[in-house]
């Protein structure tokens, strides 16, 4: 007969909470903290946005517990044969297709697609969905945050779309200094640095700062973490730790996340041509039902 392994421990830590991880016993009390506020996060109201589907994608931070019991990102370096962001570190994840459900079943199945992380929700529990970002003036991209909790997984590599995978620790993305021992080629190489870009609405210049992490494989040819991707751990480790980074997270003058998309979503052609010709699918569609209904 068989029996059923007691549910303790990480269940307070994520939601469904019907998974029981062997390695329990490694977390440090650190750890436990910081999944438990990540369990907690709901973005607040004011800051959720609706894109039109053709704008609006998804990335999965997989989170796990390291070795010595704390935590790990999981990163991918992009396959050099795309057309856009070649070569680039970043997160598994894409845009929403019609099939998805939820801005969190887009998440699941793009990191199921590159790296072939289980959909399975009591292997991979979700943490929290976080608000959204604005990446390139293209794209408004809302980051899911799972847990990692089988370690008997092993990536399957979408080799069109996936050139390596690799970890970061997540504390990394809260300070100045290099969580692992520099390269000694990299030694003048700082590991956290940032530059100001110019952000144009309306032909009015607006600094908007990017951050730039080393990965510790730049030898290997890895890319730093860099953009989009690093604002996106700098929040995610913000709530996880409860703290702020080390380094300001904004420019002067700098406009909140949800400024700028508001303004892409109200101003910019791509997004105002996206929302019609989703209205104008949404009648289309509506017109034929009545049509099929009057020939019932």
């Amino acid at each position: 007969m068989s029996t059923r392994r007691k549910s303790t421990g990480l269940l307070n830590f994520h939601r469904p909470g019907t998974w029981k991880s062997d390695d329990e016993q490694k977390l440090t009390e650190e750890t436990r903290r910081c999944l438990r506020n990540l369990a907690s996060y709901r973005a607040p109201k004011e800051l959720r946005r609706k894109a039109p589907r053709t704008r609006s994608a998804a990335v999965l931070v997989g989170l796990f517990v390291g070795r010595q019991g704390d935590l790990y990102v999981l990163l991918n370096q992009r396959s050099h044969t795309l057309r856009s962001y070649a070569g680039d570190t970043s997160l598994p994840g894409g845009k929403v297709e019609e099939k998805d459900r939820s801005i969190e079943d887009t998440a699941r199945r793009e990191a199921f697609e590159e790296i072939g992380l289980p959909l399975d929700k009591r292997k991979v529990p979700l943490l929290c969905i976080l608000e959204p970002f604005l990446i390139g003036n293209a794209s408004v991209v809302t980051p899911v945050v799972v847990l990692i909790l089988d370690p008997t997984l092993r990536p399957v590599l979408n080799g069109a779309e996936v050139e390596s995978l690799f970890s970061h620790p997540l504390k990394g993305f809260l300070d100045t200094e290099a969580p692992f021992p520099h390269e000694p080629h990299l030694n003048e190489v700082p590991y956290y640095s940032y530059n100001d870009i110019s952000w144009m609405p309306a032909g009015r210049r607006i600094p908007i700062r990017m951050h730039r992490f080393l990965t510790g494989r730049e030898a290997g040819g890895i890319k730093p973490v860099y953009g989009g991707t690093a604002a996106m751990m700098i929040r995610v480790a913000s709530i996880a730790f409860r703290r702020s980074p080390d380094f300001d997270v904004i420019a002067p003058g700098q406009p909140t996340m949800i400024d700028r998309i508001d303004y892409v979503l109200h101003n910019d052609p791509k997004f105002l041509k996206a929302k019609e010709d989703e209205e104008s699918e949404r009648r289309s569609s509506k017109r034929h039902r009545h049509r099929i209904r009057g020939k019932l």
